[in-house]
């Protein structure tokens, strides 16, 4: 280990996946180690044998549940937007070629106690059992709003400024409902929260049309999803960083960041061998997250999410029998200040056995009491066969990384989706390059329907 590197990179998460491939594509001569001997850190995806030493490490795997490797269950639950960003970064630098895509069978929101399906245009507004008769025509005249604004053409505009008017005076033009705002603003505009409301509506117009346009792209939901689980994805662009000249190392225990008198970044330990670089990026858990040391404090919590794998033996009622669906639960219909979210896969995405169903449930925890917050979620599934909660902090770090060289990447959040996971990957890039992650525009071929 003798050697010199521009990056080394820490944990192979998706996020420091994608920034080990990006960076080596850009030239930069790139170590990547984990301190476990498997891919993917807390965005790995288990066998059953994995997942029941994870959780109850006491407890033989039930036989009816099948055959070990006919499973790979994520431990952090999250779909691909069809148009998003992270399916910019897989086209663009081809790690396409690694991985088969699905997409998911249904897009889903709760309201008043029941499921409904989420209307992705003017048209399905329509025909929504989501709003009554005069809130349908509202509805559909905001959705025709959005389709037809052009920044340069006025008259498309209606009075509107988006940089300036908040999401809150769109929704009051238009005479919208609460229950129809909270299903734009959070099954479709992806909004963990109502802070959004309060902003000016740019973004929240550029994630409804990005919501629209992925729905249009293969009909049935906006989502995708590769098959054998989302631990595929670390592994594909950790080959695209090898391609490149990376060098990986897994089951490596990282003893210590090595910094010299001013505090800058030199290196890392691992046992009595040093390893030397320019850079040093990771995720919370090597920068002691969790620890109080004495030493540096390097990232602080910011909250936690509880996230409940649910092995269900049947698909979940009220979503037309799908084999895979998100559900989202907007935090106004729950009396709570974030929203609850369900991802389900199945048998034919290749992550669980034949008549198995994994339901995700996730969320961020508001009260003393995280698992009594889920029930709302859980009693929407069904008869659970088998639950595994887990509870996990969120953290931040609490500087940008620039004046000593260390770069740490933010943990997985509560939604369900990556576009949470490409805004921390622009953000690092950005501080690391010192200029923004731009990517040239292909198409993705294969999705299977």
């Amino acid at each position: 280990m003798d050697e010199e590197y521009d990056v080394i990179v820490l944990g192979t998460g998706l996020t420091e996946c994608v920034l080990s491939g990006l960076l080596s594509v850009e030239g930069k001569k790139v170590l990547h180690m984990d301190r476990n001997d498997y891919y993917g850190g807390d965005s790995a995806s288990l066998n059953l044998t994995q997942l029941y030493s994870k959780f109850r490490p006491d407890q033989a795997v039930p036989a009816e549940l099948g055959r070990d490797r006919d499973y790979a269950i994520d431990l952090v639950p999250k779909f691909i937007i069809a148009s998003g960003e992270l399916t910019k970064i897989l086209v663009h630098t081809e790690v396409t070629r690694y991985l088969e895509f699905k997409q998911i069978a249904g897009s889903f929101v709760y309201r008043d106690g029941k499921i409904s399906k989420v209307p992705s245009n003017e048209m399905e507004a329509v025909k929504s059992p989501l709003m009554g008769l005069f809130e349908k025509r509202r509805a559909k005249k905001f959705f025709e709003f959005l389709q037809g604004w052009k920044d340069e053409d006025p008259a498309t505009h209606q009075g509107i400024d988006l940089d300036k008017d908040t999401m809150k005076t769109v929704y009051e033009k238009f005479g919208l409902e609460q229950g129809t705002q909270d299903f734009i603003g959070h099954a479709m505009a992806l909004y963990l929260n109502d802070e959004y409301i309060t902003k000016p509506a740019r973004p929240t117009y550029e994630r409804i049309i990005l919501y629209s346009s992925s729905m249009a792209r293969y009909g049935k939901s906006p989502y995708i999803y590769p098959l054998y689980g989302l631990g595929e994805l670390p592994q594909a662009f950790a080959r695209l960083s090898a391609i490149y000249g990376g060098t990986y190392m897994l089951d490596k225990p990282i003893d210590e960041i090595v910094t010299d008198a001013d505090g800058k970044f030199v290196g890392v330990r691992s046992g009595s061998e040093t390893v030397k670089a320019k850079q040093v990026v990771g995720d919370p858990s090597y920068f002691g997250a969790g620890k109080n040391d004495g030493g540096k404090v390097r990232v602080v919590e910011e909250g936690k999410v509880i996230r409940a794998i649910c092995l269900l033996k049947h698909p979940i009622p009220g979503t037309d029998d799908s084999d895979s669906c998100q559900i989202v639960i907007p935090q106004n219909q729950v009396g709570r200040k974030n929203d609850i979210y369900i991802a389900m896969v199945s048998s034919t995405h290749n992550v669980c056995a034949k008549d198995v169903y994994v339901a995700i449930v996730s969320t961020i925890v508001e009260t003393g009491v995280p698992e009594k917050e889920i029930v709302p979620a859980l009693q929407l599934l069904g008869p659970v066969y088998d639950k595994f909660v887990s509870v996990t902090p969120l953290y931040t770090p609490t500087a940008d990384g620039k004046s000593d060289n260390v770069f740490i990447t933010k943990s997985y959040d509560a939604t369900s989706h990556f576009e949470t996971v490409v805004e921390d990957v622009q953000d690092v890039w950005k501080r690391i390059i010192g200029t923004d992650l731009v990517l040239k525009k292909r198409e993705i071929e294969g999705v299977q329907e």
